[in-house]
């Protein structure tokens, strides 16, 4: 079982791609004004258009554009729910003088994090977290060592690898056994011993990606409810499941589900365009 996708809303869809395809060197299977769907090596990103449309003419004469509704994520990660997404990457610190030349705007400059890996995290045009990982990451506490073995077998990828969808949870077994549900088994997890917050990190393992949970024990989380509306991230696609309950909203022709702590995923493959590729095949 695996992430299969990520679905992402956007103002400018074609920006948006772009800059995956420019960053992340995501390949594009399709890109228009109202949608796009990339190759970023182990899964998809679809991107969907929100708001954009000219609603008026606005001061001074030019035309004014719907943004569409406000998102309610904060960067800041005690507030449940997604978090970022995260790729793994060989050149890092190459990527980062680009990006930095370019005037991205970065959450993280680039730092040695605990774990034995290099980490930034920067923003997408409709305002993603993204983070690039340079390195095997070392686990502090490891719970299956099988799935240890098959992530670090992934090995370094020759251009930029989608690897994970990070969350904040108010438990681990709570979050843990509903993901079981959908095949993710827990493969180690890491401690942030410097962190006043009681911060700690468990991984889901799912095929070639992962689920990264954060976990504060320290302080009470923020709670945000589900939004499918609005730009940012919207959602992660496992590529099987069976959700309990009913859909939460259907976005772009895929009912969407909320897990415990109001990340937002969906299950299958797209059902309105069965000759569309669901997952990119291979890791690269």
């Amino acid at each position: 079982m695996a992430i299969c996708s990520v679905l992402l809303n956007a103002i400018d869809v074609v920006a948006e791609a772009d800059f995956f395809e420019r960053y992340l060197d995501a390949a594009s299977i399709e890109v228009s004004e109202d949608r796009a769907v990339l190759d970023v090596g182990t899964a998809l990103v679809e991107i969907n258009r929100v708001g954009g449309e000219r609603v008026g003419e606005a001061p001074f004469g030019e035309d004014r554009v719907d943004e569409g509704k406000q998102s309610t994520w904060i960067p800041d990660d005690i507030q449940a729910g997604p978090r970022h997404i995260g790729f793994k990457v060989s050149d890092l610190d190459e990527r980062v003088r680009k990006l930095q030349e370019d005037g991205v705007q970065f959450h993280l400059e680039p730092i040695d994090a605990a774990g034995e890996v290099r980490i930034t995290f920067f923003y997408s045009p409709s305002g993603v977290l993204v983070e690039m990982v340079e390195g095997a990451l070392q686990y502090h506490w490891v719970a299956d060592q099988s799935e240890v073995d098959a992530d670090w077998g992934l090995g370094t990828p020759t251009r930029p690898r989608f690897d994970h969808v990070a969350e904040t949870v108010q438990s681990f077994d709570t979050s843990g056994a509903f993901h079981a549900g959908h095949g993710f088994k827990l493969m180690g997890g890491i401690h942030q011993s410097a962190d006043p917050r009681g911060f700690e990190i468990a991984y889901l393992h799912g095929d070639d990606t992962t689920l990264e949970l954060f976990e504060f024990r320290k302080v009470e989380l923020q709670t945000r409810e589900p939004q499918w509306d609005a730009p940012g991230f919207v959602a992660a696609v496992f590529d099987s499941g069976e959700p309990e309950g009913d859909p939460v909203a259907v976005v772009a022709g895929r009912p969407l589900f909320s897990d415990p702590d109001g990340l937002l995923f969906a299950t299958g493959p797209l059902p309105t365009a069965a000759s569309e590729p669901n997952c990119a095949s291979e890791p690269n």
